[in-house]
Order: C-alpha cells, then sequence, then structure tokens
C-alpha cells in the first residue's frame, strides 16, 4: 500500500536531482571548471537527500522536526531557484527548462503526501471493521426506509378502505332517507286526498254509525311507549287512596315490610307523594 505514495515520490526526486545536477554542471561549468560545477550540484543534492533521510528517520519513529523540515525545503527552493535562475539565462530553450523548474518542489509534496499516508495508514483488521460498521449502518438505514415505506402504504391501504366503506354507509343512509321521504309523502297524500275520509266513513259506518275515523300519520323515528298505570298515577292521590295504596303495598309480602321498603316500592311503582303525606299513611295504615 505504501509503494502507491512512496513510488512517485522517489521517481520524483531522482529526476529533479538529476536535472539540478545537471543544470548546475551545465550553466555553472562556463564560469568556473566543471568539477568545481559538479561539486556544487552535487552538495545540494546531498543536503536534500541527507535532510530527507532524516525526516524519513524521525517519520518512521513516530517524532517530527520543524528544523529539519525547514532545512529541507531551503534545499528544494534553492534547486527550483537554480533552474529558474538558468531558464532565464538559457537562450532559445526558457519556456522548457521553466517547464521543469518546479520539479524539486513537486518532489517535497510529494514526499508530504506520503507521509501525511504513514500517519493516516491503518492495518487490514481495522479497515475490515471499518467497513463492516459502515455496511451494518447501510443495512440499518435500508431497513429503516423500507418499514417506514411498508408502513405508509399500509396506512394509505386502510384510510382507502375506511373511505370506501365511509361512502358505501352514506350511499346507502342516503337511499334510505329517499325511500323513507317518498313512503311519507305517498302517506301525506294518501292521507289529504278528498275521497280517504268517505272511503273510511263507509268502511266503519256498519260498525259504529255517525263516526267519522280520523288517521294519523305514523311517527318516523324512536319512540317510548307510557304505560297506562304511570299515567293514571300522576295525578295526585286523594288521602283515602294514598292509605290504601300504602296499605296494599305494606301487605304484599308476609311478614309485613318496614316503611323503608313500602316506601322504596311506592316510588319503583311510579306513585307520587311528599315524604311527609306518604309518612302520615303509614301511621294511619300501621
Amino acid at each position: 500500500m505504501n509503494a502507491k505514495t512512496v513510488l512517485p515520490a522517489v521517481a520524483m526526486t531522482a529526476v529533479s536531482m538529476v536535472l539540478t545536477l545537471a543544470v548546475v554542471v551545465m550553466w555553472l561549468g562556463t564560469a568556473m571548471p566543471w568539477p568545481v560545477a559538479l561539486v556544487v550540484g552535487l552538495g545540494i543534492d546531498g543536503g536534500w537527500l541527507a535532510t530527507l533521510a532524516y525526516e524519513r528517520r524521525l517519520a518512521a519513529q513516530g517524532d517530527h522536526s520543524n528544523a529539519v523540515t525547514a532545512v529541507g525545503w531551503s534545499f528544494g527552493l534553492i534547486a527550483t531557484g537554480v533552474l529558474i535562475a538558468h531558464a532565464f539565462t538559457a537562450e532559445g530553450s526558457a519556456g522548457a527548462w521553466l517547464a521543469v523548474a518546479w520539479l524539486p518542489i513537486a518532489a517535497k509534496a510529494l514526499w508530504l503526501v506520503h507521509g501525511l499516508w504513514e500517519r493516516t495508514a491503518l492495518t487490514g483488521e481495522a479497515l475490515g471493521a471499518i467497513q463492516g460498521i459502515q455496511q451494518e449502518a447501510r443495512d440499518e438505514a435500508a431497513v429503516a426506509r423500507a418499514r417506514l415505506r411498508a408502513e405508509a402504504a399500509t396506512e394509505e391501504t386502510r384510510l382507502t378502505a375506511v373511505t370506501q366503506a365511509g361512502a358505501r354507509v352514506a350511499h346507502v343512509q342516503a337511499r334510505t332517507a329517499e325511500t323513507l321521504s317518498r313512503a311519507w309523502s305517498t302517506l301525506e297524500t294518501a292521507r289529504n286526498g278528498e275521497g280517504t275520509g268517505q272511503a273510511l266513513t263507509s268502511v266503519t259506518a256498519r260498525v259504529a254509525p255517525d263516526v267519522t275515523p280520523q288517521w294519523e300519520l305514523p311517527v318516523w323515528g324512536p319512540t317510548e311507549p307510557v304505560s297506562a298505570f304511570a299515567l293514571g298515577s300522576a295525578a295526585a292521590l286523594t288521602d283515602d287512596a294514598l292509605d290504601a295504596l300504602v296499605d296494599r303495598i305494606r301487605h304484599s309480602e308476609t311478614p309485613a315490610l318496614s316503611y323503608r321498603e313500602m316506601a322504596a316500592r311506592f316510588r319503583t311503582a311510579g306513585h307520587s307523594a311528599s315524604e311527609v303525606r306518604l309518612r302520615a299513611a303509614w301511621k294511619r295504615v300501621a
């Protein structure tokens, strides 16, 4: 895995060193003996290699030195400066030399990238664990999305079914109301007809002469029938009737009922009387 970053850095360093040495020898060789120019070029490249080797040693130990890094970048800038100066003094090929003047800086940048790669590199087990965690998170997210979509589809189906059922119920109620309305209209028309009273009179005249029957329309809606006993007991009872009623309730069982039991049965039967009158009637009959 390190070869992905170290090989480009090594290749770029070798090319920039050879290019720097060649430029120094060609450029300074005209002004001084070429062995001296060769020593100058090797000095620049040697300083660069020395600082680079020391940086790599510190990196292998997990350490870092800002001073060594600054010296290494200084040698790189010197090599770049030499190439740029030669490009401006060369005749006819300044553009070509300027095009390769960035190689020393590029080599230093590649070594920087390689150092960052090493500091952030992980083992195969760690990468496998990270991939497993990411895959598990993706699986959970996919399952959650599928669950939400299924719940949304189920809710939509339920609402559709409820809406359709409500529409059917409303349709049935509307038809029923229309049928009842027609029946009521028919009854009203028959009741108010001119020959209805005569027809009923001709039928009932043989049973009850001189009696004209009255035909009331049926009640449309729920009714609560009222018993004749409850209607009859709605009026206030006289003292004699109250005494007779209390005595009958009191002796409805053997032994005779107490006042509390008699009063409860009296009111449960639908009779009405004040507590004073009821107790006075109890005293009279008991």
